[in-house]
């Protein structure tokens, strides 16, 4: 069961603002460097094709630690508690940014930025401690409140990185982070309560629950909402690669209206996260389905708006209300995925998705270049709307799986 039952309710609100406050800052210092990593590599080498690779690595590097093991890492703070893994991942993610701030070889880099995602990984135990002192009732809430953390960390980041570059050097972009870092690594080590992990006992082993017991895939719909949130996380990366060139080229727009067009997706999500995870909050898997169905289908209208408008002003529109759809999407199958294990579980299970989040923004980023080179950019948001098409497959096939496969009820006790 959860241990919100254990933390006074006024305690549980306030170590979730803090929780908050720790992932807005820890991500918003790593995305002080993000935007600019290829400025300081284009320094580091004379060579195109090492600067081509090295660019793309910079990047994918730390989603590829990530998806290797962040269930690894899950399974260890089941075992020895979330909080702890919290730590390590702050203390990593200190450690990667201070030897990034000293390494001036573009290969160290690369090692240090897989190294980042490897060993760091902050989002998933930050999660699974989430929902072990929060209601369950109050799941989806909680994964937009720190989904919204990590968009604010992001804007902001990249606003402070960029002013810090333009008064220093990119050395120092990298020292500040690791001290953020690092800071936040001693409040979670001093602030937050230890919770103790959940131990299985033979005698709390129902047999509903005993095949369970050898995996978490066994009569769950895990699978299923982990396919439904990859497709949709997917189409979400489709357009990043050729976003700045498509607006640029067909609205003829400044370099502003293009960052005010990207921040807005971000700003709809930041709006709108909270208040369509209270809107789902206490309905049932099927009926949440259902409504998320249509948001798919809401988010296939706006992206094939996007696409054939050729008003700067339509498409600015367009893309604040997909990002207001965007806030129904993760954190609500977040929650879904939360409820197919038991709280001995939550740390892999998070970790599981975390890898799966990763890998679709991979095949989002890496298949939406393609796409845009082989095709041209004027298809980018037929391909989006695609995408969202392919996820109403699996969206259906959950709604009308029969109930008896997967008992919708919170496994963790609600």
């Amino acid at each position: 069961m959860s241990h919100a039952g254990v933390i006074q309710g006024s305690n549980v609100r306030i170590l979730i603002y803090l929780l908050f406050a720790i992932q807005l800052i820890s991500m918003g210092a790593m995305e002080m460097s993000g935007p600019f990593w290829p400025v300081h590599l284009r320094g580091l080498t004379s060579s195109e094709s090492v600067f081509s690779f090295a660019s793309i690595a910079v990047y994918v590097g730390p989603m590829l630690g990530i998806i290797l093991t962040s269930a690894f890492w899950g399974r260890i703070g089941d075992r020895y508690g979330h909080k702890l893994m919290m730590i390590r991942a702050l203390a990593g993610l200190s450690l990667t940014q201070l030897g990034l701030a000293l390494s001036g070889d573009i290969w160290v880099i690369l090692v240090l930025r897989f190294l980042q995602g490897a060993f760091a990984g902050y989002i998933a135990p930050a999660q699974a401690y989430g929902v072990s002192i929060e209601a369950p009732s109050r799941r989806a809430r909680l994964f937009a409140i720190l989904q919204i953390s990590t968009n604010v960390g992001s804007l902001l980041g990249a606003v402070v990185g960029g002013l810090i570059l333009d008064y220093a050097t990119f050395f120092w972009i990298n020292i500040i982070a690791s001290a953020l870092c690092a800071i936040c690594t001693v409040v979670a080590a001093v602030t937050l309560p230890d919770v103790p992990p959940v131990k299985k006992t033979p005698a709390a082993q129902t047999p509903a629950k005993a095949d369970r017991t050898g995996s978490v895939w066994q009569g769950s719909p895990l699978l299923s909402l982990l396919c439904v949130m990859g497709i949709l996380l997917l189409a979400r990366m489709l357009p990043q690669t050729a976003f700045s060139l498509y607006v640029s080229s067909i609205f003829e727009v400044s370099n502003s209206v293009v960052g005010l067009c990207y921040g807005l997706l971000a700003l709809g999500f930041i709006l709108s996260a909270t208040a369509w995870s209270r809107y789902f909050e206490h309905r049932s898997q099927q009926d949440t389905l259902q409504r998320i169905s249509y948001i798919v289908i809401g988010c296939i209208a706006l992206t094939a708006v996007a696409g054939v408008t050729r008003n700067a002003m339509v498409f600015v529109a367009a893309y604040f209300i997909w990002g207001v759809l965007l806030g129904a999407t993760t954190p609500v199958l977040m929650s879904l995925i939360s409820k197919t294990a038991d709280s001995s579980r939550q740390g892999h299970v998070l970790g599981i998705a975390q890898g799966t989040a990763q890998f679709a923004s991979i095949a989002g980023i890496s298949a939406g270049g393609l796409l845009s080179q082989v095709y041209g950019l004027q298809y980018t948001y037929l391909f989006v709307c695609l995408a969202y098409a392919v996820a109403l497959l699996p969206i259906v096939a959950l709604r009308y799986r029969p109930v008896g496969a997967h008992p919708n009820r919170d496994p963790c006790g609600d």
